[in-house]
């Protein structure tokens, strides 16, 4: 089927809404036969009959009240534009819509987040936090600029979106200064027995962190598991069991919750995505955010 042509299908919403072709050349200022001639060849190239002609009446057959739900949809949506690029304020300023997973620690958000309110004139950021599936489906519908997660667009999920990689750094184990004692001697063994508070199956680190634990003949004693990053680490705060977070916020995870780091490793890696629906980059925010990102925050490795 050839390319569809949306001045046909604007031709062939106006006469659905309106009723018949003389009252639809009356509001596009077309003479009734253009109009007419207009409509058979958009049917042609669809293959379809959409309309039911008797006398002077039109009638949607199946397929033409199928392919007016898609229209009414489309130029409504455009009416809206419209009415939006009309009434909007005077230097009313960019809105930058990002999803969060709740896997990505909230001090790594902040950070990645950052470089996106220094560019000029600053946007106005709307933060959703959720699970992937559900902040994808939102990004599907374009309520969303980008996703940002800690691991790649599953292939489980059908939603067309690209992967941009952020960028990954390793992970650094905390535990407040007397559970630090009590566990002291080389990292990593002194994990050994130690009460350990992991993250969560849904968090992507969570595999890669026990299988080194294992490889290593490490056996901590699991105290706690969490969804929740921030949950983890007031437990760590309260003396409940070691825990890790990415290296790249390593400082600020030791002044917020004032404990201190027990050793840190790159054999395991956490990795940060943001997800798009554009192949490339082009969202202002987002370039910032992607370009910060690169050249300064994962680079502290």
């Amino acid at each position: 089927m050839a390319a569809l042509n949306y001045r046909h299908l604007h031709y062939f919403w106006t006469v659905a809404k309106a009723g018949g072709v003389t009252r639809a050349s009356e509001r596009l200022h077309l003479t009734p036969q253009t109009i007419s001639g207009q409509l058979t060849l958009f049917e042609e190239v669809l293959g379809e009959k959409l309309f039911k002609r008797s006398g002077r009446s039109f009638e949607l057959t199946e397929a033409g009240q199928m392919v007016f739900s898609y229209a009414d949809e489309i130029f409504s949506l455009g009416q809206e534009l419209e009415e939006f690029l009309h009434h909007r304020p005077t230097g009313r300023p960019l809105q930058f819509s990002v999803g969060v997973t709740d896997s990505v620690p909230k001090a790594l958000a902040y950070q990645l987040l950052e470089p996106a309110i220094q560019i000029e004139p600053p946007p106005r950021i709307i933060c959703r936090e959720g699970k992937v599936t559900d902040l994808l489906a939102e990004l599907a519908v374009h309520r969303l600029d980008i996703v940002i997660a800690d691991c790649p667009m599953p292939r489980s999920i059908d939603v067309r979106g690209f992967s941009h990689l952020l960028g990954e750094c390793g992970l650094t184990f905390f535990a407040t200064e007397e559970l630090a004692r009590q566990h002291a001697g080389p990292f990593p063994q002194c994990l050994d027995s130690a009460p350990l508070l992991l993250p969560g199956e849904d968090v992507a680190v969570r595999s890669r962190l026990t299988r080194w634990l294992s490889d290593r003949r490490i056996r901590p004693r699991i105290t706690g598991e969490f969804d929740d990053g921030a949950l983890m680490k007031a437990f760590g705060q309260a003396g409940a069991g070691i825990f890790s977070a990415p290296s790249a916020i390593a400082e600020q995870v030791i002044r917020q919750y004032e404990v201190v780091s027990i050793g840190a490793t790159d054999d395991v890696i956490e990795q940060f995505y943001a997800i798009s629906v554009e192949r490339k980059l082009t969202h202002p925010a987002v370039v910032a955010i992607s370009h910060a990102a690169r050249q300064e925050l994962f680079i502290k490795r």
